[in-house]
């Protein structure tokens, strides 16, 4: 059985045929999808319910998007197997459902539960459960496409990277465990990192009125999340790029995460300041022991003798370090400030099939990319033919 539910809340049931033991219920109301599941334990911290609060909040009104949130349980005993925040939008006349990102969501994963299978043939099933779905659904869909995948889940098997349909993702996570001796740690940095970072603070601190603060009042916070939307964008200006986090959506979705994260800890905002004056700040997120870098940004030249970025990313670090947080997750891309760090990179995953006749040959290309990847001196010399950058390094 799958159920759909409609734009206005009501549930609208539809036979479907249910496939090797999976039943599959598809929502259009994240908070009604919450509300059915038990115990949300993230996977990654992206995937703890405010974030989701924040994103379904933000986007769930925004033209061409629609939640489409997938409950996946055992047909027999009706133990939770998987929650997917997916939804659904219109690209080239092209109905793709994706998950819950729109370039915001550095890692997307299933929320597992008791019954999430545990291998490859358990995991096939469920994905063809969850195809047969989404092929029966009143609104046409014609690619799934899922992207930015981790191959492991806090220590367990993703059960999507156990299908053949899963390939390399073009990105890769960043992270740094530093361990319980975060000084024996920063003696692991280069001598020249390891000195830089010395004399960045020291030149900061000569002024005395100086500081490196975590925010906890929701308000100040918000204050400070103006200040890095004014810093991000100037920067992205002045190097002429397509900058999209400041639009309207993108913006109330930054806002909800600092608004209703900052007093439980999960959403962290820390500044460095010279008075009333903001140098730098960083937006993360928190669950347990594992923190991820969200957005960064400094006020420019002025500060540029400090380096203010790679300041307040090791200012914060050591006050985490303190209230126990060992993982520092820099997220995707792979800027050299993220190598001086040392940071290990996580491999992730792609997944795409065809739902309909329309999707077939975006699911083709997606495969034939996946599998290019796995061959790097061919997929260098076509890049090189066509004329394209070899890598994803940034400095």
């Amino acid at each position: 059985m799958t159920v759909l539910t409609t734009s206005a809340g009501q549930l609208a049931a539809r036979s479907t045929r249910r496939a090797a033991g999976f039943r599959v219920e598809l929502l259009r109301d994240w908070k009604q999808a919450v509300a059915r599941w038990h115990d949300i334990s993230p996977s990654t911290p992206f995937q703890h319910p405010q974030w989701y609060d924040a994103w379904y909040a933000a986007f769930a009104d925004a033209e061409g998007v629609e939640p489409l949130i997938a409950v996946i349980t055992d047909a027999s005993s009706g133990e939770q197997a998987a929650l997917l925040p997916l939804i659904r939008r219109k690209q080239d006349n092209v109905a793709i459902v994706e998950f819950a990102d729109l370039n915001l969501t550095d890692y997307n994963a299933p929320i597992l539960g008791s019954a999430a299978p545990r291998d490859a043939r358990a995991a096939r099933a469920l994905w063809r459960s969850l195809l047969s779905a989404l092929r029966r659904m009143p609104d046409r869909a014609d690619l799934i496409r899922l992207r930015k995948v981790p191959a492991d889940l806090d220590g367990k098997p993703n059960p999507l990277a156990l299908l053949n349909a899963a390939g390399p993702c073009l990105l890769n996570g960043n992270l740094v465990t530093t361990g319980e001796d975060y000084d024996a740690w920063r003696y692991t940095l280069e001598k020249t990192v390891r000195k830089e970072l010395e004399r960045s603070w020291r030149v900061f601190t000569r002024d005395a009125a100086a500081s490196f603060a975590i925010i906890t009042d929701t308000n100040e916070a918000l204050r400070v999340l103006s200040t890095t939307e004014v810093q991000q964008g100037a920067r992205m200006q002045s190097l002429g790029r397509n900058y999209v986090l400041n639009d309207e959506t993108c913006a109330t979705f930054y806002r909800n995460l600092v608004r209703d994260g900052v007093g439980n800890g999960y959403a962290l905002v820390t500044v460095l300041a010279v008075g009333d004056e903001i140098v730098a700040t960083l937006l993360g997120i928190r669950t347990c022991a594992r923190y991820v870098m969200v957005r960064i940004s400094n006020a420019g030249d002025k500060w540029s003798n400090c380096s203010p970025g790679r300041l307040i990313i090791e200012r914060t670090m050591a006050a985490l370090h303190r209230d126990g947080v060992c993982e520092f997750d820099f997220s995707v891309g792979n800027y050299a400030y993220k190598r001086r760090f040392g940071v290990t990179r996580l491999p992730l995953i792609d997944i795409s099939a065809a739902l309909s006749w329309r999707g077939w040959p975006y699911a083709l290309r997606d495969h034939a990319v996946r599998a290019l990847r796995t061959h790097p001196r061919l997929d260098a010399w076509l890049k090189r033919a066509l004329g394209k950058p070899l890598s994803r390094e940034e400095d």
